[in-house]
């Protein structure tokens, strides 16, 4: 094989060995990988039409004239990591057991011109030429043969000879300079356009990074330089210097410069944008720190709002039982803020670090209940496809919130009592015992009292959840913090919305604390979310509220407010309430214009109250439809 030969991979010229027909790299020596900065085995993976992505259309019209003629010569753009240099390529075909191989040889053309110069500047050098009139023939040639490249280039470039005397000027130079060549030729470059620093201070000759390139021969570029032009005017420019050498001397220098006023100008114009961003973003962070100082004042406690006596005892008890592990037990109507409650506890707690997972015991299906709270192994039951941790693992270290706990079926409040006893549990499908380290807090809307006297509901779980009860105050017993809650609303949604100007008259708050809210806190809320979207002006009413649909409706359910009604009354009234309700719902359950939204309660719980009386909401809107 040929890429086995010691001449390919010693080889100082780069070499690849291709498949044309495959489209691949076989074989590159360590020239080529150089060249290409990538090991054998990238460029292994890299088709070759990629390094020629410039070019596929002519390579694929060499390989076939190489492959005909044997061998053969073209220029192409090679892609390289960071650039795209044009290179040389001298191809062979080589056939080898009946497959057609190539081998490239690369030569940048660049570096073949340098040679090609360095020979002729031997032949300058040799011809008896003296050594000054050699240093300017070079500077000549070079002007003459890259005479296509300065005319048409866009930067300025300009040379110097080892005193910095002027030896071109290319056309773009001339007119970013507003010299002529001829203005400049032979003259001191530096001391023509390089004489000054930005702030019209003296820039000395010895400090100049172009005639730095003289002492020390390499390149320099600087990206923040400024050039004087005929006018006197300064602009700024970034540039590079590149040393012109004679067998290992510097005679001088290659200066290619742009004018980057604008860029500057563009970039600062950002910068002060991105200032004045920050300063507004600044602004509105304050803004919004002012805001939720004020929301957070006396009257907001964890968020939970109000300064009535009713609320402020509820304040009194989350303070006090938040320092504690006891387990509590918040009741209440549906929208009353029992989640707030339980969130201000854990928040005031030492378990505040650890998170706050809530259980919503409502939605959760009973042959999911274990695996839901407790979790469950990978294969345990068809579709456990791998390993998932319970709410209890979750919580660890934590808070458990168990939202509408009076909604868990009987048969399965043994496994959480064990849990809550025990402080350890197994996982579904796994027989090792798990501990875990939380705090219990418990929601409900119903009487679990009385759901317990039903035998619907275990006492001795009774027990262990109402170890410190709290109730959640519902809004129609606390009208007084309604003021303080409504305008809690009005900001949130007047900066959703945008709509910073909206106000609530006196005789409009006073309409609000006329209203029976039974949907409450919940209620309130969604109504001044309505009424910020709705109004078209900047004061929000709610007169209509009064007269509202739900308001007779709500009227209707409480008629007789003295009259003490038996249990079975009770249920008959909910179970009607609920009919009513989906009827004017044509059967919507949830949603905007839904039953729920209509008895002001969670969807959750409408749905567990249908379910429990058996109710078909498909007849209401067959019904109505018919």
């Amino acid at each position: 094989m040929m890429d086995k030969h010691p001449f390919f991979q010693l080889s100082a010229t780069p070499q690849l060995i291709i498949l044309p027909y495959e489209n691949r790299v076989l074989m590159a020596n360590d020239e080529a990988c150089l060249l290409l900065g990538l090991s054998l085995s990238e460029i292994r993976q890299t088709a070759v039409t990629y390094f020629f992505s410039a070019d596929v259309p002519e390579l694929i019209a060499f390989t076939e004239k190489v492959l005909a003629q044997h061998k053969g010569y073209a220029e192409f753009m090679l892609k390289l990591k960071n650039e795209d240099i044009q290179v040389g390529i001298h191809a062979r075909s080589v056939v080898m057991g009946d497959i057609a191989h190539l081998l490239l040889s690369l030569n940048k053309i660049a570096e073949q011109k340098q040679r090609d110069d360095f020979k002729e500047i031997q032949n300058y050098y040799h011809s008896g030429i003296g050594y000054w009139n050699y240093i300017s023939h070079i500077f000549q040639d070079f002007e003459r043969e890259n005479k296509l490249l300065l005319d048409a280039a866009g930067d300025g470039i300009y040379g110097v000879d080892k005193s910095g005397s002027t030896t071109f000027l290319n056309p773009a130079a001339e007119r970013i300079l507003g010299y002529k060549a001829s203005e400049l030729a032979g003259k001191n470059m530096h001391k023509m356009v390089h004489h000054s620093n930005a702030d019209g201070t003296h820039f000395r000759d010895e400090d100049c990074p172009i005639f730095e390139a003289f002492r020390d021969g390499t390149v320099h570029k600087i990206e923040d330089d400024v050039f004087w032009t005929k006018s006197g005017k300064p602009i700024d420019v970034e540039y590079t210097s590149t040393p012109i050498k004679d067998k290992g001397t510097v005679i001088g220098a290659v200066v290619i410069f742009r004018d980057v006023t604008q860029k500057k100008s563009d970039h600062k114009k950002l910068l002060e944008a991105l200032n004045e961003v920050e300063t507004l973003k600044n602004k509105l962070e304050q803004e919004k720190a002012y805001l939720q100082e004020e929301i957070k004042s006396d009257f907001n406690h964890h968020n939970i709002i109000g300064k009535s006596a009713a609320i402020q005892h509820v304040i009194r008890q989350v303070s006090l039982v938040a320092p504690t592990d006891s387990t509590v037990l918040i009741t209440g109507e549906s929208g009353t803020g029992k989640e707030l409650i339980a969130r201000a506890i854990h928040e005031m707690s030492l378990r505040s670090k650890h998170p706050l997972i809530r259980v919503n015991c409502s939605a959760i299906p009973a042959d999911l209940f274990e695996s839901e709270f407790f979790g469950h192994v990978k294969g345990a039951f068809t579709g456990a496809s791998s390993d998932r941790l319970g709410r209890f693992e979750l919580a660890d270290g934590g808070t458990l919130f168990l939202d509408e706990v009076g909604e868990i079926p009987l048969n399965l409040q043994g496994k959480l009592l064990r849990v809550l006893q025990e402080q350890q549990f197994d996982r579904v499908g796994e027989s090792k015992t798990r501990h875990t380290d939380v705090r219990i807090i418990s929601a409900t809307n119903r009487d679990l009292k009385q759901l317990v006297n039903q035998g619907l509901f275990r006492e001795d779980l009774y027990f262990r959840l109402n170890v410190f009860p709290i109730e959640s105050i519902p809004l129609r017993k606390r009208k007084e913090d309604i003021p303080i809650l409504t305008q809690f609303f009005l900001q949130k949604f007047s900066l959703r919305t945008k709509k910073h100007e909206l106000k609530i008259p006196i005789s409009e708050l006073k309409n609000l604390q006329a209203y029976h809210w039974p949907g409450n806190i919940r209620e309130l809320e969604n109504v001044i979310e309505r009424q910020v979207i709705l109004t078209q002006g900047d004061t929000l009413r709610f007169s209509h509220l009064i007269a509202s649909p739900e308001s007779h409706f709500v009227e209707a359910k409480n008629a007789e407010p003295h009259a003490i009604l038996t249990k079975a009354q009770l249920v008959k009234k909910e179970y009607e309430n609920i009919i009513s309700a989906l009827k004017a719902c044509n059967g919507k359950v949830s949603g905007a214009d839904g039953a729920a939204e209509l008895l002001a309660i969670k969807t959750t719980t409408l749905y567990s109250r249908i379910k429990k009386y058996g109710i078909d909401c498909r007849q209401f809107k067959t019904a109505n439809d018919a």
